[in-house]
């Protein structure tokens, strides 16, 4: 896929049980504004640089139409070439079956690269929360930066994604180490 190389740490410790209650109030969501998201981060320990360049990670994958659909069909402040295109194949109503259907979250959404913050740069984020970094406030010149130097970005991600894998570990007893990272042992 391409991108940085960084040092993960083996042998972290994972919790035995999760709670969605948890990750749905830490993780910023896909419909919220600079403002929520940056708190977010903050209350972590992040900066909005660190903020912005973890965000990057949406130069890969896909997003599903319920997490989109508001933005290509309510806001102002997209591409109406993009808008045109993702209203094809994600339907206005809710509850159809269309709502599971997948659109990609950049222009290259199988590599790892710097495209992600072009897009942005001319408003063709897919998700409201990826736009809201370009949008006249104050992370649109880190968004530049990064859409214009794909090292400056690869350097900065590969720093925030070690920072991010050192926060609250845990120690001891608490936890397991994980034979399959997907289930408990």
């Amino acid at each position: 896929m391409g991108g940085p190389t960084y040092s993960v740490v083996v042998g972290r410790r994972d919790s035995r049980t999760s709670f969605q209650s948890t990750a749905n109030s830490d993780l910023p969501g896909f419909f919220e504004d600079l403002d929520a998201i940056t708190t977010k981060f903050t209350n972590k320990g992040f900066t909005q640089r660190e903020m912005v360049a973890l965000s990057g990670a949406h130069t890969v994958g896909q997003a599903r139409c319920s997490t989109f659909r508001d933005r290509i069909y309510n806001e102002t402040n997209i591409d109406s070439t993009l808008a045109t295109s993702r209203q094809a194949n994600c339907p206005r109503a809710q509850g159809l079956p269309g709502d599971r259907n997948l659109a990609p979250l950049d222009g290259t959404p199988t590599t790892f690269d710097n495209n992600y913050y072009q897009d942005l740069t001319n408003r063709r984020g897919l998700l409201h929360s990826d736009q809201v970094l370009f949008n006249g406030g104050a992370t649109d010149s880190i968004v530049r930066t990064y859409s214009t130097d794909a090292n400056t970005f690869f350097n900065d991600f590969a720093n925030a994604m070690v920072k991010m894998a050192n926060l609250s570990p845990l120690t001891g007893t608490q936890g397991e180490v994980r034979i399959n990272c997907r289930i408990p042992n």
